[in-house]
């Protein structure tokens, strides 16, 4: 029987070459995300139009799927703006989005989750370093910390981690200043930015293959702008 991957934003970007290798895998596969206009049709892909910054209604939507073996939080938002230019709205999507979501998503498919289901949580490096955009650097810091707390919850029988990718060649990029994309540049050992497939690759990974005891971690993908 085949198994069920619930990918969030697999519409574009990191989440869409993530929908392409479990499509290519033979899984079934949910994308969640706002908006499918430029999404390119496969017939095993079920598409669902919500908007995930509705975090009341994602019971009910969870309640309407099938059992999920993967969940992939992949969604997420960033403004790239100072601190003191966050409106209150800006700040309230953006926690939506990138914490309040992922983790009733958590709480509400893990109700119906099969025994050795997986987790892969999209993080940042803005979640370990100290970040420009203060507001998304704290949600993705929240996440890092929610993947380890839910790891030892779950003991062990569902598995869930997370990836920090560094900068990434999608659509975000765009938001980010060009002076901070050439100091970034400068920093990491290929002086590129990563490809939508380097981290799409290690969250199947993570999802599919990795072994279960990695479990509660947090696979840097920074080319070593940020070695630990």
């Amino acid at each position: 029987m085949k198994k069920t991957v619930l990918i969030t934003g697999g519409n574009k970007g990191i989440g869409l070459e993530t929908t392409k290798i479990f499509v290519a895998l033979g899984y079934v596969v949910i994308v969640v995300a706002r908006d499918f206009s430029d999404f390119e049709d496969h017939t095993s892909v079920q598409k669902i139009e919500f908007d995930l910054t509705k975090v009341d209604e994602i019971p009910m939507l969870v309640t309407s799927l099938p059992p999920i073996d993967i969940l992939i939080n992949n969604a997420g938002v960033m403004y790239s703006i100072p601190h003191h230019s966050y409106t209150p709205k800006k700040i309230d999507s953006m926690m939506k989005l990138n914490l309040h979501a992922p983790i009733k998503l958590i709480e509400e498919v893990t109700k119906k989750m099969p025994l050795g289901g997986r987790i892969v949580n999209n993080a940042s490096i803005a979640g370990q370093i100290g970040h420009p955009d203060i507001w998304y650097g704290m949600t993705k810091a929240a996440l890092i910390n929610a993947t380890k707390s839910f790891s030892k919850i779950f003991e062990g029988k569902i598995i869930i981690n997370a990836v920090a990718p560094s900068p990434v060649e999608t659509d975000m990029l765009d938001v980010i200043p060009k002076e901070r994309q050439e100091a970034f540049l400068k920093s990491v050992i290929t002086k590129r930015f990563a490809h939508p497939q380097e981290i799409a690759k290690t969250m199947v990974w993570l999802a599919t293959e990795s072994p279960e005891y990695i479990n509660g971690s947090v696979i840097d993908i920074n080319n070593g702008s940020f070695p630990r």
